[in-house]
C-alpha cells in the first residue's frame, strides 16, 4: 500500500508538496482565506503502518505565532476519540514530525479536532435538556447558523462564546465540558447558577472557519476577535449577530473562551485600559481569578499577556468591548495548544478532557462571584 495524505473533511488543512517514502514527507500549511494567517494544520496519513515516518512542515516559520512551536508536540490519534502527543521538534523555519502508526490510519493536528458534526451532537443534546431554550442568532458568511443555547432562569445574564478563533478547538472542549455541567440536574453548582442567572452559551461562534480548517478567521478573512467596534452583515455576521443578542439581554458576566498558541498556562485577559474602568471591576475580576485558582490546580495567575495602559485598551477586541459597553466583569480565558507547564502530562499535553474540566470549574468559579455581580 503506498502511503498517502488527504485533508478534505472538516476542519483539514494540508498541502502535500512530496512524498518520497516515509522517511522524507514534505507538506506546506494552507493559509486562512483571504489572510495571511495560518497555523492550524489536520490530516490523515494512510498506508504507513509500522513505518518510521518523518513529515516535515517547511512553512512553519512563517505562520502566524513562531513562538508556538518551541516546545510543542503534535497530537495524533488513530480512532479520532484519543488523541495523544508525538516527537515534534521545529529548527529553521521547519515544523517535524515523527510518528510510527499502529495501523493503517492516523489523524495528525495541531490540537485535538471539534468538528461541526460534534458540535451539532452537543447542541442537540443539550437543547434537549429541560429547562433549555435554543435560538439561531443569525447565519455566518457560509450560512451556517450561530447556536445559543439558553440556560435557566435567574435576573443575572452571564454570557459564554468560545471559537472566535477556529483553530482554538480546545475551546469548544471547554465548552462541552461546561454545558455537561449545567444541565445536570443533581450538580449543585449546575442548580445555583441556573436559579441566579440566566446563561447565553454560543459554543461556535466561527462555524465556517471551523470547517474550513483556518486557524484566526472567517469565510471572509476577518479575526472576529478585532470586530467588535463596529461588525458588519458583510464581513463578520457572527459578531454583529452575538452582539445585538447581548444588547437585547443586557450583560451582567461574560467569558471568551480561546487558546495561546505560545504560553503553555492557563490565565485570564482582563479589560485593563478600557476608558470606564472602576475600581470595582478590577476587583471582580481579581476575584474571580483567584477563585478559579483556588478551585482548579491547572489555573494560574502569575503568567499571561501585558496588561493595557490606562485608556489604550483595544476596543475592537471581545473583552474590553465588551466591558466598556455594558459597564460588566467580561474576560478572555486563555488556554495552552502546548501543556500546561506548572501541571504536565506527558503522554496527552493539555487535552480536551483537561479542557472540559477547566469549563466545569470556571462555572463554580462563576457561582463564587455571583454575588458580587449584583
Amino acid at each position: 500500500m503506498s502511503i498517502s495524505i488527504s485533508a478534505g473533511f472538516d476542519s483539514g488543512n494540508i498541502i502535500v508538496r512530496h512524498i518520497n517514502g516515509p522517511g522524507d514527507i514534505e507538506l506546506e500549511i494552507r493559509k486562512d482565506a483571504h489572510s495571511d494567517f495560518y497555523q492550524w494544520f489536520h490530516f490523515r496519513l494512510t498506508g504507513a503502518a509500522d513505518q518510521d515516518c518523518v513529515l516535515r512542515i517547511v512553512n512553519a516559520g512563517g505562520a502566524a505565532y513562531p513562538g508556538g512551536w518551541e516546545n510543542y508536540r503534535a497530537c495524533i490519534s488513530e480512532d479520532r476519540l484519543d488523541w495523544t502527543r508525538t516527537d515534534t521538534d521545529y529548527k529553521n523555519g521547519v515544523l517535524t514530525i515523527r510518528v510510527r502508526p499502529a495501523g493503517d490510519s492516523i489523524w495528525i493536528a495541531y490540537f485535538a479536532p471539534y468538528s461541526m458534526e460534534r458540535h451539532h451532537d452537543l447542541v442537540a443534546e443539550v437543547a434537549g435538556a429541560p429547562g433549555v431554550r435554543l435560538e439561531v442568532l443569525g447565519q455566518s458568511l457560509d450560512g451556517q447558523d450561530i447556536d445559543c443555547l439558553h440556560i435557566g432562569n435567574g435576573p443575572l445574564h452571564c454570557w459564554l462564546y468560545a471559537r472566535q478563533h477556529p483553530g482554538e478547538s480546545m475551546a469548544e472542549w471547554w465548552m462541552e465540558g461546561a454545558l455537561e455541567r449545567l444541565i445536570d440536574p443533581s450538580d449543585p453548582v449546575a442548580r445555583k447558577l441556573r436559579a441566579a442567572t440566566t446563561l447565553h452559551v454560543v459554543p461556535n461562534m466561527n462555524p465556517d472557519g471551523s470547517s474550513r480548517g483556518h486557524l484566526r478567521t472567517n469565510a471572509a478573512g476577518a479575526n472576529l476577535n478585532r470586530e467588535w467596534a463596529a461588525p458588519t452583515l458583510e464581513r463578520s455576521p457572527e459578531v454583529l449577530h452575538v452582539l445585538n443578542a447581548m444588547v437585547a439581554t443586557g450583560v451582567d458576566f461574560a467569558l471568551d473562551v480561546h487558546g495561546d498558541e505560545a504560553l503553555p498556562y492557563n490565565f485570564i485577559a482582563g479589560f485593563d485600559g478600557i476608558p470606564s474602568l472602576t475600581k470595582r471591576l478590577t476587583d471582580l475580576q481579581a476575584a474571580y481569578e483567584a477563585s478559579l485558582e483556588r478551585l482548579s490546580p491547572d489555573f494560574q495567575t502569575k503568567i499571561g499577556y501585558p496588561v493595557a495602559p490606562p485608556g489604550k485598551a483595544n476596543l475592537t477586541m471581545s473583552t474590553n468591548a465588551v466591558a466598556e459597553k455594558f459597564g460588566c466583569l467580561a474576560m478572555t480565558l486563555e488556554m495552552p495548544f502546548k501543556d500546561n507547564a506548572d501541571l504536565p502530562d506527558p503522554v496527552a499535553g493539555w487535552s480536551p478532557d483537561r479542557s472540559k474540566l477547566l469549563g466545569r470549574d470556571c462555572l463554580a468559579a462563576l457561582l463564587e462571584v455571583l454575588p458580587s455581580l449584583r
